[in-house]
């Protein structure tokens, strides 16, 4: 097999360096993992795709038809360190062919600039791997204007790996996600709001391998949903598709109100925090998980504190995980900007289900005691009982079938202005008026618009549109709002 044809590409997979310092069984078991994951990941994009699995790398080799779709999973698929893109080229056997060949598909790399070149080897060869690179660079510097070898700081490094007879020069070098393969570290049940922290948190369990199902507590209607379905679905999608997860929805609105009738105003936050944990170990146990994760960070609000958080964590058995306890906000931010859920979490209609007046920020255990007995518990139970469950692969379909908002699929029917809220800087073209409204634009620029008219908001697969129309008309008040979905 030849990939040099352009009708297909080779990737060269380099594992997290965490799993190569595993011992045997446990390596293989991991590497095993990632092979089954990229299986069920790249199906989704052609038949003709192939992947092999070695002890220390795995190779897919794809069309060239759908190589940007292959190339973005593999760069976000957890336990892969490196993806190197290679031209492969078999039957190499003599020096002589491999320098011609090297040469003839890098030189343009070189001209003008200084450079090296780097061999990794396997197999029986009667020449090691510093006779090839001084082979190969020394033809390449007779044949082409450059400014010549530098061994210490080159310009540019030609990679290539000599397995047997095959030859793969390397012609592009991509940064993995790393962490260990998904499914090889267990399950988790994550706490989401949909704001940065729980989003961040998630996508972190999900990077180092674990199993990430997401828990929702309702205090802000249906449109708050929405945009937590949404988030969830797009870290699912991203990093997480090779394995099925759910989304669980928790109705916490007469919890909340139990929470106003029985606590004092100074521990009602803490009171929270601790009532979702109990629900959260609730859901947990009948899905059979042991842990628990929180996007909390230390001192970030009252709720926070140490003494606070021993406070919370007093209520539940399992153990529960915070990777973000000693992040500071402008961390959290980047990671969300740099995976792309930043614009998701910053344009999360708010919703504060508690605020305290005076929050006690070293709360007692023997006050937080006689708080908590109080409480009526049944009121929790029923929020459990009543809790609705759903497989995350499921939310387009189920936020279709459950929101409440009217939709538009022809445009004849009335008088409207479409407001293409993609962002994207395209908008949509219509037989009547449309404007461009970024979807995190919308919340203040909607309030501009003439109010006598009707608006009907498009996204490209709805979702968005849904749970900002929904947000509008519960917050706004504005009825003149539906969705269009041609």
């Amino acid at each position: 097999m030849e990939t040099s044809s352009l009708k297909t590409q080779k990737f060269i997979l380099k594992l997290f360096p965490e799993i190569m310092v595993k011992g045997s069984s446990a390596k293989r078991q991991m590497v095993g993992q990632l092979y089954n994951n990229l299986i069920k990941l790249l199906v989704r994009f052609s038949d003709d795709i192939h992947v092999k699995k070695f002890s220390d790398k795995l190779e897919v080799v794809t069309p060239i038809d759908v190589l940007i779709q292959v190339r973005q999973t593999l760069l976000d698929t957890p336990g892969i360190e490196q993806v190197l893109e290679a031209l492969q080229f078999d039957k190499m056997e003599t020096l002589d062919e491999i320098k011609v060949k090297v040469n003839e598909v890098m030189a343009k790399e070189i001209l003008g600039k200084t450079f090296v070149v780097r061999v990794k080897r396997a197999g029986k060869h009667p020449f090691n791997s510093t006779t090839i690179e001084q082979t190969v660079g020394g033809y390449m510097l007779a044949h082409n204007e450059t400014k010549g070898v530098d061994l210490h700081n080159p310009e540019v490094t030609i990679r290539m790996e000599l397995i047997n007879n095959q030859l793969n020069i390397i012609t592009t070098k991509h940064i993995g996600l790393a962490g260990f393969p998904l499914g090889t570290q267990g399950d988790i049940l994550s706490l989401m709001s949909g704001g940065f922290d729980s989003t961040i948190a998630s996508y972190l369990t999900m990077k180092r391998g674990i199993k990430t199902h997401f828990i929702f507590f309702n205090l802000g209607g249906i449109a708050h949903e929405i945009g937590v379905k949404q988030v969830a679905l797009y870290l699912w999608s991203k990093f997480g598709a090779s394995h099925r997860v759910s989304f669980i929805s928790v109705p916490f609105d007469d919890v909340l109100t139990e929470i106003f009738r029985s606590t004092h105003e100074t521990y009602m936050g803490v009171t929270l925090k601790r009532l979702m944990l109990l629900a959260s170990e609730k859901v947990a146990e009948e899905m059979e998980i042991d842990a628990l994760l929180t996007g909390e960070s230390v001192a970030q609000v009252s709720s926070q504190t140490l003494r606070n958080l021993a406070l919370i964590d007093q209520v539940t058995n399992k153990l529960i995980l915070r990777p973000l306890a000693t992040m500071n906000k402008p961390e959290i931010i980047k990671i969300a900007n740099d995976i792309g859920t930043k614009r998701f979490a910053e344009n999360m209609p708010e919703y504060c289900g508690v605020i305290s007046k005076n929050p006690i920020t070293h709360g007692s255990y023997k006050r937080m005691e006689r708080e908590a007995k109080r409480f009526d518990y049944t009121v929790l139970d029923k929020a459990v009982e009543d809790a609705q469950k759903i497989y995350v692969d499921e939310i387009i379909e189920d936020v279709a079938k459950s929101a409440e908002i009217e939709v538009i699929s022809d445009l004849s029917t009335g008088e409207y202005v479409v407001i293409d809220i993609r962002a994207e800087d395209e908008c949509i073209e219509t037989d009547g008026e449309s404007i461009k409204i970024p979807f995190h634009k919308l919340k203040t620029e909607f309030k501009k618009l003439p109010q006598d008219k009707e608006y009907l908001l498009y996204c490209e697969k709805g979702i968005m549109s849904q749970l900002h129309a929904q947000y509008l008309q519960d917050s706004e008040d504005r009825q003149n709002v539906r969705v269009y979905r041609p």
